[in-house]
């Protein structure tokens, strides 16, 4: 698709938004199995509910548009979660572990804030209120989730991953 106009520009991201919250469906399960925090794997068996509703929200936006979600594959997301299953693949101690989890999945709200905040930006510029409106109940989630996140960091897995692991 070629890019002349800021209407092309939305779409663009929109797919690029969309290929996103897809591979995060993948991982997130992956995420949930990993830890060891029941806390943290409610929160992680939670946002994957929320990001299934994302997917079909963008639906929506797409549906509005008459455009396709198309097969744009999110390369930036691609990379962020390669790194998170690495980590996993590296085995550390259960709770540090943990804190990685919480620390990648930190990065990913992170950048699903700031795609949602400029897909917000782009759709008030070019009048898509219904987008708007959808684009903004995303927006809330993913920023829920990444207090959600802090909260469970500071409540005690970033401590509890300063502890050596004891030896038996």
């Amino acid at each position: 698709m070629k890019l002349e106009s800021l209407e092309d520009l939305f779409v663009h991201h929109l797919q690029d938004i969309y290929s996103a919250e897809k591979q995060i469906t993948r991982e997130l399960p992956k995420m949930a199995k990993a830890t060891s925090s029941p806390d943290l794997e409610k929160a992680f068996t939670k946002h994957l509910k929320e990001t299934e509703n994302q997917i079909k929200r963008l639906e929506k936006v797409f549906k509005q548009l008459d455009r396709s979600p198309g097969r744009k594959k999110c390369k930036g997301m691609e990379g962020l979660l390669e790194e998170g299953a690495s980590l996993i693949e590296e085995e550390p101690e259960e709770n540090v572990l943990d804190a990685g989890l919480i620390s990648s999945a930190q990065r990913v709200e992170h950048y699903e804030i700031s795609a949602y905040g400029t897909a917000i930006a782009w759709a008030e510029l070019l009048g898509y209120d219904v987008a708007i409106g959808l684009l903004e109940q995303s927006l809330e989630e993913e920023s829920a989730a990444n207090e959600k996140l802090n909260a469970l960091a500071e409540g005690g897995i970033n401590q509890e991953a300063l502890e050596p692991a004891s030896v038996e």
